[in-house]
This record gives C-alpha cells, sequence and structure tokens, in this order.
C-alpha cells in the first residue's frame, strides 16, 4: 500500500493530536491535524485526506457533524470515529452515517496503526474499483457515441434474432424507427423493407462466422440502394455465442457515381472516356462543389482553361462572373492595374478610375492563366490576396474586400521555379491547395477517336462541310503520333485536314506534313524544348499565314515566347 497516503486527525486536545500525528507519521503517512470542526474543513479543501480519524467529542460540534458533512460533500476518505465515551446511541449513529469504524479511547498504538492501514487498504479498493467503473462507463459512452455516428447502419440480434440495438444510420437507411425494431424478430419487423439482407444475418447466426462484404441491391419499397453487407457472430464475456451483428453501408452514390463515369465520356467541354479522364472528372464535380483555391498543371494545350471552365460551372459561383486573365501577355504594370484596376491620376493616361479583375470576379471565380510568368512585385501583391482576401488599386491606400475563388494555370513546373528562386514558395502552396494534373494527350490515347468525332461535328458546323471522319490509315497515323501541342494541336491539324478535304472523307494526305511524316518521336514540349527554335517558329508562322497566336497554339507555347524569340532575330 502507499505509505504516501494523506490522514487528517481531527481531536481538541493537544497531547492526543501531536502523538497520532507522530505515531502515523513515522509510518510514513503524510499527517495534518486539526483542534475542531471549522479548522478540520478548511483542511479538507486543501488537503484532500484518504483518511479522517476523528474525535466524537470536539466542543460546539461533534465528530458525527464532520461524518455527515464530509458524506454530503461526496468525499470518499473513510471516517474512524474516536471517542472517549462511548454509547450505543453514538456508536450506532456513526454506523449509520457510514463511519468506516469506531475506536474508544485510550487507544492503543497498535490499535490505531492497524485500523488506518485497514481503512486505507478499504480506500484504495474503492477508488480502483470507482476508477475500473468511470473507465467501463467511459468506455460504454465512446462506443455509444460511436454506434450512433458511424455512417453504416448496425443492428446486433441475439441468438434467437430478436434485435437488441440498431443505431440512427440503420433506422435512416431501413426506413424504421429504432424504438419500433428493439426486442423483435428480425425477420418479422413491421418494416417497407422486402428483408433480403436477413439471409446474410442467417448465415452468421448459424454458422457463427463472419459473412464479409456481400454487395445487393436493398428493393426498398420507397426507394432502391445498393449496400454492401457484412455480418460477425457475438461473444459474451463468457466467450458463449450470445448473437450476430449486421453491418449495412449504402453505396448507392458510389455506385452512381461508378455508373456515370462508365457511360461518360465527356464532362462539360472536356471530352475523354479513358480511365485517366473518368479520375480527373470525378476530382473536378468534387473541387466545384467547394471554393478551394486550384493549380491547374498541364502542357500547353491540354485543356486547362476548360478544367477551370468546368469547376466554376459546375459550383455555385456559376451564375456569378467567371474572369479570365492571361498573366504572360501583359506588362508586369500592366498586369497590376489589369488585376487590381487604378484610381484617377494613378499613372500618366490614367483619365478615369478603373475596375480591377478581382472587383470584376467578386462573388465568383479567376482564372490567373501562366501564373508561372508573373514577376516577384506581382506574386507578393497575389499573396496578399489569397492570405486576406484584400487589395488596393494602383495608386489608392484603400483595401478593398472581395470574395472571389482563385483558379491558376501554368505550363510550368513551378516546384522547380520555387527550387530555383524565380517563384515564391508561399505563394505556390496558397495556390497549390488542390493540384490538377491535365494528362497529355500522348498518355491518353484511347481518346483520339472521341476527339476527332468531336472536332468533326465541331468543323462540319464552322465550314459548312458534310465529312464523315478520318480513314482507317489517317486515324492508324494520328494514333502513333506522339502529339507534342496536345489537343490543342490535334484541333488545329483536324482543322488544317477540314479546310483541305473536299471529300466525305479525311485521309492522310489531308494531314499535316509534320504528322504523316514526323521526324523521330518528339518529347512533351516545354519552353527549352526544340519547338521554340527559331525554325520552327518560322515554320508555325508560315503554315498560319503570319498569325501569331495560331503559331502558339500550333506549338504549344505561349505567345509570349514566340515575340521573345523574334526580338532575338
Amino acid at each position: 500500500m502507499d505509505k504516501s497516503m494523506r490522514i487528517l486527525i481531527i481531536e481538541d486536545e493537544e497531547i492526543l493530536r501531536f502523538s497520532f500525528k507522530s505515531l502515523l507519521a513515522k509510518e510514513g503517512y503524510e499527517v495534518q491535524t486539526a483542534e475542531d470542526y471549522n479548522s478540520a474543513f478548511e483542511i479538507i479543501s486543501d488537503f484532500d485526506p484518504d483518511l479522517i480519524i476523528a474525535d466524537i467529542i470536539l466542543g460546539k460540534y461533534t465528530g458525527i457533524d464532520i461524518l455527515r458533512d464530509v458524506k454530503k460533500m461526496g468525499l470518499q476518505a473513510p471516517v474512524v470515529m474516536i471517542t472517549g465515551k462511548p454509547s450505543i446511541e453514538t456508536a450506532s449513529e456513526a454506523v449509520r452515517l457510514g463511519a468506516y469504524d469506531y475506536l474508544p479511547k485510550p487507544v492503543e498504538k497498535e490499535d490505531l496503526l492497524k485500523i488506518a492501514q485497514q481503512a486505507l487498504r478499504y480506500k484504495a479498493i474503492r477508488d480502483e474499483k470507482d476508477r475500473a467503473q468511470a473507465e467501463k462507463e467511459k468506455y460504454r459512452s465512446d462506443l455509444e457515441t460511436i454506434f450512433a455516428s458511424v455512417q453504416e447502419g448496425i443492428v446486433t440480434v441475439d441468438s434467437q434474432m430478436k434485435v437488441m440495438k440498431a443505431n440512427t444510420a440503420f433506422e435512416r437507411i431501413c426506413g424504421m424507427p429504432q424504438q419500433e425494431m428493439v426486442g423483435r424478430r428480425f425477420d418479422n419487423l413491421p418494416n417497407k423493407c422486402l428483408q433480403q439482407c436477413r439471409k446474410v444475418l442467417e448465415e452468421a447466426l448459424q454458422t457463427q462466422k463472419e459473412v464479409k462484404a456481400f454487395r445487393m441491391e436493398c428493393k426498398h419499397n420507397e426507394r432502391n440502394q445498393q449496400v454492401v453487407l457484412t455480418s460477425s457472430p457475438l461473444w459474451d464475456h463468457t466467450n458463449t455465442f450470445a448473437g450476430a451483428v449486421l453491418v449495412v453501408r449504402d453505396i448507392t452514390r458510389e455506385h452512381d457515381l461508378e455508373r456515370k463515369l462508365a457511360e461518360q465520356s465527356q464532362f462539360q467541354e472536356i471530352i475523354g472516356k479513358s480511365e485517366t479522364m473518368r479520375k480527373l472528372y470525378a476530382l473536378l464535380e468534387d473541387l466545384a462543389a467547394s471554393s478551394t483555391t486550384v493549380l491547374i498543371t498541364g502542357e500547353s494545350g491540354t485543356g486547362k482553361e476548360l478544367a477551370a471552365n468546368a469547376i466554376h460551372r459546375g459550383g455555385t459561383r456559376a451564375p456569378r462572373p467567371f474572369v479570365k486573365v492571361n498573366c504572360s501577355a501583359l506588362s508586369d504594370f500592366l498586369l497590376e492595374s489589369e488585376l487590381f484596376g487604378h484610381v484617377k491620376g494613378a499613372f500618366t493616361g490614367a483619365l478615369q478610375d478603373k475596375l480591377g479583375r478581382f472587383e470584376m470576379a467578386d462573388g465568383g471565380s479567376i482564372l490567373l492563366d501562366e501564373i508561372g510568368d508573373i514577376s516577384p512585385r506581382i506574386q507578393h501583391k497575389l499573396l496578399r490576396v489569397l492570405q486576406e482576401t484584400e487589395f488596393e488599386r494602383v495608386g489608392d491606400s484603400m483595401p478593398i474586400k472581395v470574395d472571389v475563388r482563385i483558379i491558376a494555370s501554368t505550363n510550368r513546373d513551378l516546384k522547380e521555379m520555387v527550387r530555383l528562386g524565380k517563384f515564391r514558395q508561399d505563394l505556390y502552396y496558397r495556390l497549390k491547395v488542390v493540384e490538377v494534373k491535365l494528362p497529355p494527350l500522348r498518355e491518353r490515347l484511347d481518346d483520339i477517336r472521341l476527339l476527332l468525332d468531336h472536332f468533326c461535328l465541331l468543323f462540319n458546323m464552322r465550314f459548312n462541310k458534310d465529312i464523315d471522319g478520318v480513314t482507317d490509315e489517317a486515324y492508324r497515323v494520328l494514333s502513333s503520333y506522339r502529339w507534342p501541342g496536345n489537343v490543342r494541336e490535334l484541333e488545329n491539324a483536324m482543322e488544317h485536314a477540314f479546310v483541305l478535304c473536299h471529300g466525305r472523307v479525311i485521309t492522310i494526305d489531308h494531314l499535316p506534313p509534320e504528322i504523316k511524316t514526323p521526324q523521330g518521336s518528339p518529347q512533351p514540349v516545354t519552353e527549352k524544348d526544340s519547338a521554340t527554335d527559331l525554325q520552327n517558329i518560322l515554320r508555325a508562322l508560315k503554315e498560319t499565314g503570319g498569325n501569331k497566336a495560331k503559331a502558339a497554339r500550333l506549338l504549344g507555347i505561349s505567345r509570349r515566347t514566340i515575340y521573345r524569340k523574334l526580338s532575338q532575330l
């Protein structure tokens, strides 16, 4: 037993207080003394004794009063009563009020030590029992909370199939109140369910073994649900078979989504039904339902703007403005004015106040295209908008609050730019709350047939033609090409073919030269690739009649890169 336990002695005779304290302190106990009722309760509030030894005769108050008030306070310390004039009345009253024991004076040393040890041992046992009971109660309460809060429906039955318990999720799935289930046989519940799950529960009861993940359609009279059932046997504390538990997981939403994705070949304006694209559609659908900041990455021509459109149009912000900014098309100063606006007189030529794109997008979304091309100064200002949802117009110090969902896109490797010190790390992680990586076309060649059909419909209307599609030979060429410019390059190739084709079908002769006679195996296009070589740019400009925007799309690079290369020339 722990000898550091605390003992309070309440005795009006100083010699006895000193003697009792010395004797018990030598045994290693922590001892405090009080001479009357008032001083005793002042000590009790701070000392929290494990044992109280009190004289019955204490002047104005008695030990019986102390015992009674100790019990009222809910203290768990046992109380031992001592008196020099024992009587039947005082003894019976002390016992009735819950005294641990009763010692007459004069108190012998051995008797005091013995009764103190016994009382403290009793206190330790009771504390342990209370602690175990509290833990048991907490465990039961935790189980009840978990049982009530889990999304899966749970019902337990005894060995005779009578329902013992059911949680709220089971009530929701099965359409029957819990109170109407408990005590009834599961196979005789007065609900609208056809009880197809009963067989799983019966199997667990009969075999006393787990029945795992049995998927089925729940034929409910009010609605049909796809569910996964699991049933396990229950055993009591003596390891005796006591019944079974049935867990019902409603997978109707997942099933509907799987079926939808299996049938889906297009998500808004994005075309494709490969496994990669189906996963992309699911992610875009989740993002549309939130206001999370999104970073869309991918090579040029993969459809980053289409993905941004899908996110905005699929969410609650769809009725509000969707503003797009090409960050690479403007100089640093013009981009700042374009994003945040300016006030009259802010600079030469600022003849009136101008609304910035962020203000235009208030309540809606903004697409910051080519975010990797912005300067450190604009990066700093964007960081503030992301952190504080406010900014100042150029030439003004009044902060403007906006509610704008930010979608950024880039074909650059921002992580590498952060490593090289060309892009702020804090801004990168603020933008990259969720990253959407668009796959290059060479990684989803199965989608080419769908894309060709889509472009045929598009260009038939645009050119007022009636072209049925491409020949098998042309399709083999298109399917084997690496598409460094991705879907945009495929679109341009089909437009090229539509211009040249005067029949009902596109042949290999109608395809652009670099596609029908590719040199080597082109790799993904980046700013450092050979696609930015001056000769390739000049060739692209020749093919597009000098149109720099079309040439940039054909090469899968930004228009700004073409201007930079031409200035070098």
